[in-house]
């Protein structure tokens, strides 16, 4: 961590010229998904926008901005749907966009995923390249594009916001800027339950900062400590050394100042506002206390269980022949999902990317219900990609350039076909 801490960050001009071909490469694979879905629409008499902007999750996102919460569905079997279960920044942005512009809810839930698609592209991207160059940060971005269901990123749902807050807010966490990086994780957590992954990384690497820096401090005593003077005998300094001014980053061997951990206190103070707020606003909404939320997922019969009820989803596919290849598709998808993870710790990825990166995969693959949106759930999880990211980076461009592209068509006609269908719940 302390190594990243003092790297020093490109100005934003500098960021946005070394970013400018990620960008250009996803704004290319996402306009490509789009015409697919269009044209394939067209084909089955369907509005591509409607299925873009007035589906599942979409259509109670925009019911939160239009009518605020306290919306509900009671079904024949007895299970309460309620809106409190979709988290507001979303719709608060969507509400936004209308009362500044001619536009409808649902097209403001739209913009918003586009300009958050493109901002989570270059979060992610400034991520990678932080830590494994511009190349591998390209390569990154565009795998994060032509994900199977990259399709959503360009939905009126809040996976592409959630994906820029986190990603960015990781970013401030490996540039040392604290406060930054709590104020979007509070953001991120107003966004979708799965925000306690940004708010961890951020407490996790802050805890982590402050160890470094007590195991330092005594470092440095020690050495002070048995210095010897020009006698040679050790000499015990009279006062502490001063630490360096707040704002300089310290050099090797040197104690952040006091600015600098008072700052790390402020983001860890912030990260988790948004996420416990929210939460306990819906308990007090409820009448049902700090845990209330918890019952509003119970009402979509949703919560963790330790993956127990996929597991046996799963098992429940190879009782026939046609459905065994969907359960071996799906034992092979959660093996690489495992192994693209444990392959990171071995890269030694940044403390802060392998904690998110853990909770956001729990979660997904843990979670009681809802198991065709799994894939959907782990798009924010976007560090798993970074070990193929880096392989990409390593090999020849010409041969990573035609894997991209036949990946990107392969997506763009999976997302088409996907949308026009089933998915995503």
């Amino acid at each position: 961590m302390t190594d990243l801490e003092t790297r020093v960050a490109p100005t934003r001009a500098g960021a946005l010229r070394r970013a400018a071909p990620a960008l250009a490469g996803y704004v290319a694979v996402r306009a490509l998904g789009l015409l697919a879905l269009f044209l394939w629409s067209a084909a089955r008499d369907k509005s591509a926008y409607t299925l873009l902007t007035a589906r599942w999750d979409a259509l109670w996102y925009v019911r939160v901005a239009e009518l605020g919460y306290g919306y509900e569905v009671r079904l024949a079997n007895g299970d309460v749907h309620s809106n409190l279960a979709f988290f507001p920044l979303l719709p608060w942005l969507e509400r936004l966009v209308a009362a500044v512009s001619p536009l409808s809810y649902a097209d403001g839930g739209f913009l918003v995923s586009l300009v958050s698609s493109l901002a989570a592209a270059w979060g992610i991207f400034a991520v990678a390249d932080h830590v494994y160059g511009r190349r591998a940060g390209v390569c990154a971005v565009l795998l994060w594009a032509v994900l199977p269901v990259g399709i959503v990123q360009s939905m009126a749902y809040s996976e592409s916001l959630f994906t820029a807050l986190a990603a960015w807010s990781l970013y401030a966490v490996l540039t040392g800027r604290w406060v930054t990086a709590g104020t979007l994780a509070l953001l991120a957590g107003l966004t979708r339950p799965v925000g306690l992954a940004v708010v961890a990384a951020v407490w996790v690497a802050a805890l982590v900062s402050f160890a470094q820096d007590r195991r330092a401090a005594a470092a440095g005593a020690r050495d002070r400590q048995d210095a010897p003077d020009s006698s040679g005998t050790p000499v015990v300094p009279e006062a502490p050394v001063a630490p360096v001014a707040p704002d300089t980053p310290p050099g090797p061997g040197a104690l952040p100042g006091p600015g600098t951990r008072l700052r790390r206190i402020l983001g860890m103070a912030l990260a988790p506002l948004g996420t416990a707020g929210y939460v306990l606003w819906v308990g007090h909404h409820t009448g049902k206390g700090p845990l209330g939320y918890l019952d509003v997922q119970a009402g979509w019969r949703n919560g963790f269980d330790g993956g127990w009820a996929f597991a046996r989803f799963v098992a429940d596919k190879f009782t026939s022949f046609p459905a065994a290849l969907a359960g071996a598709g799906l034992i092979i998808g959660v093996a690489s999902v495992v192994w693209l993870y444990v392959t990171g710790v071995r890269q030694r990825q940044p403390l802060p990317l392998l904690v998110y990166t853990g909770v956001v995969t729990a979660l997904a693959l843990c979670a009681s219900s809802y198991f065709g949106s799994k894939p959907r759930l782990l798009l924010p999880a976007f560090p798993l990609l970074l070990p193929l990211a880096l392989a990409l980076a390593r090999a020849r461009m010409r041969r990573s350039a035609t894997v991209l592209g036949v990946v990107a068509v392969a997506s763009a006609v999976y997302g088409a076909f996907w949308l026009n269908g089933s998915g995503p719940p």
